[in-house]
């Protein structure tokens, strides 16, 4: 499995950002109020943050040997992949909150603090799940071993006769 990267991040926030514009654009236009994130939406975030590296801390001490317990491999890929996939939704949340809260920004009338509190906390919790989806996934990643460096058995590269 691969790391998660930047670009793939920077990819799902600007394709958040896109779509958060474009609904309060489409709501706008069609006499609507604009899109406001449910107040539990940040918590629920952060909440998912805390799981995350909550799973992946047993995993970090099983393959640093400071536990006796044995962690099941497939176990580990899960919160690895758990953690990934939550460092995508992460980010596309940031880039949802921060595609409604540049449409805010573009109207002529500056909207109260009180009805972006909700966007903002959706940015900020947006981050820290993805700072908490790319800890996870480096607490569940293995040190890498001396054999990996040379492959195959030693004396395994001289041809049989």
């Amino acid at each position: 499995m691969k790391r998660t990267g930047a670009g793939i991040l920077v990819i799902a926030a600007v394709v958040g950002a896109v779509c958060g514009f474009i609904l309060d654009t489409v709501l706008a236009a069609m006499g609507r109020p604009t899109f406001s994130p449910a107040a539990s939406l940040p918590t629920i975030l952060v909440l998912l943050a805390a799981v995350i590296v909550v799973l992946a801390v047993p995993v970090a001490r099983a393959t640093r040997g400071r536990s006796t317990r044995r962690i099941d491999p497939f176990r580990a890929l899960r919160i690895a992949m758990l953690a990934k996939a939550s460092s995508l939704v992460g980010a596309a949340a940031t880039g949802f909150g921060a595609g409604l809260l540049s449409f805010l920004f573009t109207r002529p009338v500056t909207p109260s603090v009180g009805s972006m509190a909700s966007i903002i906390a959706t940015v900020v919790c947006g981050v820290v799940l993805v700072v908490a989806g790319l800890v996870a996934e480096q607490l569940c990643t293995i040190r890498k071993d001396d054999d990996d460096e040379h492959p195959g058995l030693p004396g395994a590269d001289a041809a049989p006769r």
